[in-house]
C-alpha cells in the first residue's frame, strides 16, 4: 500500500495489514483507492525514515509489467555484501492499443464506403504529407503516454529513487524466417502481386486451408479478417473454399474453428508469426527510454538477456511483473537474491477518457444517436467509482462499482456480480474516473507439471 506523509510527500509502501491497522486506529485517511494509498495524520517526512524504492519496468506490446522494489544489504556467510531485492508492489498495465487501431480502421472503412456510394464525404488527405520529428502512430503513442502517466502518478505515492527498464531489440527479419517443421515452403519470401494467388495454391497444395476440400473453387481467405484489424498480406491469406469462406464471415480462425482443433493446428502452424507487436516494441523501446528520462531520476536501461538470467536463476515463472521484478543489475556469484515476490498483482486497464463523436453511427457509418454534449451528467461522469445505497427492491442493499451516466439522471451502475440502473441521488462518488479500470489478479507460480528441470 502506499503511505503519504502528512504534507502529502510520499513515504515508504507499508503491508495491507499496517494499513488496515493506522485506519482502525484512525491515524491515516484513505487518499485513493485504487491504486490504495493512505495520508497519515500526525507525521511528516521530516521525522519518517525514507531511503526510496526502485520503479522496474518490462514494457510488452499488449501489457506493461511494473514493479517498485527495494534493495537492502546483507553479509553473506563468505563475509562479502550481497544485495536483497524485495517486490513491494506488482502492477499490470493492459494497453488498448489494439482497440485504437480498429476504431481508426473503422472510420477509414467508413469514409472509404461513402467515396465509393458517391455520397457526402470528407476528401482524402494526400499520401506524401510530412510528419513531425517524433511522431508515431495513435496506438503506439497511446503505449508511452498510459505508461508515462502511470509512472507520473506512482511518482507521487512512492518515494522513487531510480527507474530501470528493460530495452530489448527484436530481429525481425529471424523471427520472420523461423518456419515450423510442416511449413518449409512458406520460408521463401512472398511473391507479390499477381503471383500471390499462385503461390497460396502451391502453400495449401490446391486445397480448402479449413476444411481440406480439393478440385473445387477456392477464395483468397483473410485468416484475421480485414473487419477485425488484419491486413492484405500474404501472412494473413489462406484458400477457402466458397461454403467455409462464407461460414466463417467475419470470426477469427480460433473461433470458426474452435471445434477441429487438429484442423486449427495445421493452419496456424503453416503461417507466418505475425510482427505486430515486435514491431509495436522495436518503435517504440527508444521513445520510452527517453521520456522516462524527462522525469528527473535516474534511468538506467537493462537488456532482456539479463532479466531472463536474472528470473531464472531465481526460479521465477515467465510473467511481464516477474520479468520486471527481475529486471536490472543482480550479481548472482557474490549472493544477490529475490527474497520476497508480491502474492498479488493490481491490474491497471486502459479504457480511455470517453469519445470526441457527438453521434453514434451504423454500420453503414451515418449517424444513428446523437450524444449528449456534456459528459457529466448530475454530478457524476462515465467510468466514476461509486458507492449505491438502494432502499427498497431488488437491488436493495450497499454496492459498489463503476457507473454509466445518463441524462435522465437513472444511471447505470456495474459491480463485480451485476448490472443495474439506480438513480443519481443514492450515489456517493469515492473516486473520479481517470481512463483506467482496476482490478487484482494472483501472480503466476511454478507448479509440479510445469516447474523448472
Amino acid at each position: 500500500m502506499f503511505v503519504l506523509a502528512k504534507g502529502g510527500e510520499p513515504l515508504m509502501p507499508c503491508h495491507p495489514a499496517r494499513a488496515r491497522e493506522l485506519l482502525g486506529s484512525g491515524r491515516a485517511v484513505v487518499v485513493r483507492r485504487a491504486p490504495f494509498t493512505i495520508r497519515l495524520k500526525h507525521r511528516g517526512c521530516a521525522d519518517s525514515a525514507v531511503p526510496g524504492v526502485q520503479l522496474r519496468l518490462d514494457p510488452g506490446s499488449k501489457a506493461t509489467g511494473i514493479a517498485v522494489t527495494d534493495e537492502r544489504a546483507r553479509s553473506t556467510s563468505t563475509g562479502q555484501a550481497a544485495v536483497e531485492r524485495r517486490g513491494l508492489i506488482a502492477i499490470e498495465l493492459r494497453h488498448r492499443g489494439r482497440q485504437i487501431h480498429s476504431a481508426m480502421t473503422r472510420r477509414a472503412a467508413y469514409r472509404r464506403r461513402r467515396r465509393s456510394a458517391n455520397l457526402r464525404y470528407r476528401a482524402p488527405r494526400r499520401d506524401n504529407r510530412s510528419r513531425p520529428d517524433g511522431w508515431l502512430p495513435p496506438s503506439l503513442r497511446h503505449r508511452i503516454d498510459s505508461t508515462m502517466s502511470l509512472v507520473a502518478r506512482l511518482c507521487r505515492y512512492a518515494p522513487v529513487r531510480e527507474i530501470h527498464v528493460e530495452q530489448v531489440a527484436f530481429d525481425t527479419a529471424a523471427i520472420a524466417a523461423s518456419p515450423s517443421a510442416d511449413a518449409r515452403d512458406i520460408r521463401e519470401p512472398a511473391p507479390a502481386g499477381s503471383e500471390i494467388r499462385e503461390f497460396l495454391l502451391a502453400t495449401w497444395k490446391r486445397s480448402c486451408a479449413y476444411c481440406g476440400a480439393a478440385g473445387v473453387p477456392l477464395n483468397i481467405e483473410h485468416v484475421r479478417p480485414r473487419s477485425r484489424g488484419g491486413s492484405d498480406r500474404v501472412t494473413n491469406l489462406v484458400l477457402a473454399c466458397i461454403p467455409c469462406n462464407q461460414a466463417k464471415g467475419t470470426a477469427t480462425v480460433d473461433e470458426f474453428l474452435a471445434d477441429r482443433p487438429d484442423r486449427l493446428k495445421n493452419v496456424t502452424a503453416q503461417l507466418r508469426k505475425p510482427l505486430h507487436d515486435v514491431a509495436a516494441m522495436n518503435t517504440t523501446r527508444l521513445v520510452l527510454v527517453k521520456a522516462l528520462a524527462t522525469r528527473g531520476v535516474p534511468v538506467h536501461a537493462w537488456s532482456g538477456g539479463r532479466t531472463a538470467g536474472n528470473r531464472l536463476a531465481m526460479g521465477l515463472p515467465k510473467s511481464h511483473t516477474l520479468d520486471a521484478l527481475a529486471n536490472g543489475l543482480m550479481d548472482r556469484e557474490r549472493g544477490d537474491r529475490i527474497v520476497r515476490v508480491p502474492a498479488q498483482i493490481l491490474v491497471v486497464r486502459s479504457t480511455g477518457r470517453g469519445s470526441y463523436a457527438r453521434t453514434t453511427p451504423d454500420r453503414y457509418g451515418f449517424p444513428r444517436l446523437q450524444r449528449p454534449r456534456r459528459k457529466v451528467q448530475h454530478g457524476y461522469a462515465t467510468g466514476d467509482l461509486v458507492v449505491a445505497v438502494v432502499p427498497r427492491g431488488k437491488w436493495a442493499g450497499k454496492w459498489v462499482g463503476r457507473v454509466a451516466v445518463r441524462t435522465s439522471g437513472q444511471h447505470r451502475i456495474t459491480t463485480l456480480t451485476s448490472r443495474f440502473d439506480v438513480s443519481y441521488r443514492n450515489l456517493r462518488l469515492l473516486q473520479r474516473a481517470d481512463g483506467h479500470a482496476y482490478g487484482f489478479t494472483e501472480e503466476i507460480r511454478w507448479s509440479e507439471e510445469t516447474g523448472p528441470a
